[in-house]
């Protein structure tokens, strides 16, 4: 098998894995989410970030597993999914890490930003890290393919954009800093081992060479 087989076979393996990570990931804060509803909410407001609180801190890790309402885990799955997808399907073990990076600085963000003593929670600092990590993979790893794919996104998906800005009733420091978070791992990640196109340099023996074999020839 040539070495593109090879490859295609690695990117088909690794999209597999990422489809399962996601269907994992989902099931999980689904999970949490019934435990969490019956509980009448209260794993958000125990495990989620409060805002200026540094025994809240280690909560940052917590908090994107917990939701306040059916509605909002159902408005975070559907994107949280695809933008998992899209970010896992070039290596599980570089989206563990790009992941880690997003929930930290997406956490940290809100943690100073957020009204003292507010309560945040949900997956969408997340979210909003993988929309923003999607859209500039390409150019920074020179994949032609996933800069395609971070066009397509961020025009499919544009309406997201306004989830960065101020509004009361969200906890859009969270999705600000998820994103600026997604922004940096696309950066911090990318791919090294790649090659960048070189210009051949002319060989300067050649034009020596030539005129060497035409001396010969007797022209």
């Amino acid at each position: 098998m040539d070495a593109k087989g090879r490859t295609a076979e690695i990117m088909i393996a690794e999209a597999r894995k990422a489809f399962w990570v996601m269907v994992g990931f989902l099931a999980v804060i689904w999970v949490v989410q019934i435990v969490n509803w019956a509980s009448g909410y209260a794993l958000s407001y125990e495990f989620g970030v409060q805002a200026w609180n540094p025994a809240s801190l280690p909560d940052i890790v917590s908090s994107p597993f917990l939701h306040w309402s059916w509605e909002h885990i159902e408005a975070n799955s559907g994107p949280l999914f695809i933008f998992g997808f899209l970010s896992a399907y070039r290596g599980v073990a570089k989206f563990l890490g790009v992941t880690g990076l997003i929930i930290v600085v997406s956490g940290l963000g809100a943690w100073f930003t957020s009204q003292p003593m507010s309560v945040g929670a949900g997956a969408s600092g997340v979210v909003f890290g993988y929309f923003g990590y999607v859209l500039v993979r390409g150019a920074f790893d020179r994949h032609l393919i996933d800069i395609v794919v971070g066009v397509v996104m961020a025009l499919c998906f544009a309406y997201q954009f306004a989830g960065l800005l101020p509004q009361e009733g969200i906890g859009w420091q969270a999705h600000l800093f998820g994103f600026l978070g997604g922004l940096l791992g696309g950066w911090l990640f990318r791919d090294r081992g790649r090659p960048r196109p070189t210009t051949a340099s002319p060989d300067p023996n050649s034009r020596a060479t030539l005129l060497k074999e035409l001396d010969g020839l007797g022209l």
